[in-house]
């Protein structure tokens, strides 16, 4: 049969995301890997965040009532006008962002808007900042686009936070060599549940204007704030909202990420481009329910809230079991699904080599925070021996992950070092 390598897209956005083993062969993501190992050792699967609660029934009725209405074969392509109008009235009432319907696209999950206006904005061997750890997608649509990816690390704090390295930033965004094209923004982000504020977003908004960049924002978790803090919309902060491409979906805030219902907010023929490429990826997807989530997110639901509200609850239950565990540091998350917890004073293990011990002997599974990383990079090395622990599963899983957690926690107590060692 033919070489498959004669044409290698596919092998370079595959090495882009880290799914080359040493061997040469295809893995799977982290996040595939991570679940086979929960599964395989009878584990709690605290990695993936796929929420362990289910949909609201509203939301699953207004669906259902769609399908019975007729709304099953294709969607126009730019959505349904309802979705469009009712996404465009959300970021309005939600986070003060003035947008039309004709700003909106509907896309078949976030991770395809992110790639359409990837593939769409970036010149061929145009550079992309972002910030650092990452969703392994973005390296892959770079990669696609005949893109380069540079980072900036967001990197814990002497409090017990997270913060971006600025200095790097204001490097970054300057050298003669590799002036963005695209600045992409994940707020709240993922894993540390950092939330830029309006200050940050203004400076990174200045800069884009410097470099004459787009923003390309990943907003997935925008209704997630746990800690208070509102979230800011990149477009409303920044002095020039033209250049802001704003991407998110209804995956997280609804507990529906099997419906693959995102969106693109851009202006009219910035949109029009991004879509001229979507197009010729699924073209269009969920047509019962884009109708479904419109009426639901066009009506008085309160279920976003509530969601939230359990969110901070079950964070309440794992995150101080993990801060019980002796000589780790553990993350106060300020948003999303996850903490992010630190052994490097008690191992010499990295985060594989560690999560693969605590789940044969502790039945704890998390993402090793390098995954989502550039290898030898500044956030590589400072989340060596880190692991991601997520909150947003059922309940009962969280309740088990946090007396495993206990369970370790006493066994250090009894012996300091036996994270150390031979794994």
């Amino acid at each position: 049969m033919p070489d498959v390598m004669r044409a290698d897209l596919w092998h370079s956005m595959a090495d882009a995301a880290g799914l080359i083993n040493a061997d040469g062969t295809i893995g799977e993501t982290i996040y595939g890997q991570m679940t086979a190992l929960a599964t395989r050792t009878g584990a709690v699967n605290l990695g993936q965040g796929a929420p362990g609660t289910d949909a609201p029934a509203e939301l699953i009725d207004a669906a259902a009532d769609a399908m019975r209405e007729g709304y099953n074969q294709y969607a126009p392509g730019q959505g349904f006008p309802a979705l469009l109008e009712a996404v465009a009235q959300q970021r309005q009432r939600d986070f003060g962002q003035e947008v039309s319907a004709q700003n909106v696209l509907y896309t078949c999950g976030a991770t395809e808007g992110l790639t359409a206006a990837i593939l769409a904005l970036l010149p061929r061997g145009g550079t992309v900042l972002a910030f650092e750890p990452f969703y392994d997608s973005y390296p892959a649509a770079i990669a696609a686009a005949g893109g380069s990816l540079v980072t900036v690390p967001i990197l814990p704090t002497p409090e017990g936070g997270f913060a971006p390295d600025w200095a790097r930033f204001d490097d970054a965004v300057t050298a003669a060599e590799s002036v963005p094209s695209i600045i992409l923004i994940n707020t709240p982000h993922n894993p540390t549940g950092f939330v830029f504020d309006a200050e940050d977003l203004s400076r990174i908004g200045d800069a884009a204007v410097a470099a004459d960049a787009w923003v390309l924002t990943d907003e997935v978790y925008e209704q997630l704030v746990l800690d208070g803090t509102p979230h800011v919309a990149p477009a409303v902060a920044m002095d020039d909202s033209t250049r802001v491409v704003t991407v998110s979906s209804a995956g997280k805030s609804w507990n529906t990420t099997g419906w693959k219902i995102g969106w693109v907010i851009a202006e009219p023929e910035v949109r029009e481009a991004i879509q001229a490429v979507k197009q010729f990826l699924t073209y269009t997807a969920s047509g019962p329910l884009q109708i479904g989530l419109a009426r639901t997110l066009s009506g008085d639901s309160s279920f976003v809230t509530d969601n939230r509200t359990s969110l901070r609850q079950r964070a309440d239950v794992l995150v101080p079991a993990c801060r019980d565990v002796p000589g780790v540091v553990t993350s106060t998350p300020a948003a999303g699904y996850f903490t992010v917890v630190d052994f490097s004073a008690l191992t010499d293990l990295d985060a594989f080599e560690l999560n693969d011990l605590l789940a044969r002997r502790h039945s704890i599974v998390g993402i090793p925070v390098p995954a989502l990383c550039r290898s030898g990079s500044p956030a590589h090395e400072a989340y060596r021996s880190s692991i991601r622990y997520s909150f947003c599963k059922s309940a009962a899983d969280v309740d088990r992950g946090a007396q495993l957690f206990g369970d370790l926690a006493a066994e250090l107590t009894r012996d300091p070092d036996a994270l150390r060692g031979e794994y």
